[in-house]
């Protein structure tokens, strides 16, 4: 991160009272947490996305194969 920014960002905290400088820092923890499970789940799934894709084409193939799939019947779950 650019110095300067974050220097902005630590004035900004400074000019507010001291319990608003806690939630805003809690926030920010929780907005940051939000935006490395982001990056966790998209860098798992762009790793697993041609198995998906094969997965779904071969349940394409079966549904079009006839008698090869079922329904899903949520009562046998």
């Amino acid at each position: 991160m650019n110095t300067s920014v974050a220097e902005t960002m630590i004035k900004m905290l400074e000019a507010v009272p001291d319990q608003l400088q806690e939630n805003v820092v809690e926030h920010m923890r929780d907005y940051i947490e939000d935006i490395r499970d982001e990056a966790k789940w998209n860098t798992s799934f762009s790793r697993t996305q041609d198995k998906l894709v094969a997965a779904a084409q071969q349940a394409r193939q079966q549904i079009a194969g006839g008698g090869q799939s079922s329904p899903l019947d949520v009562e046998k779950l």
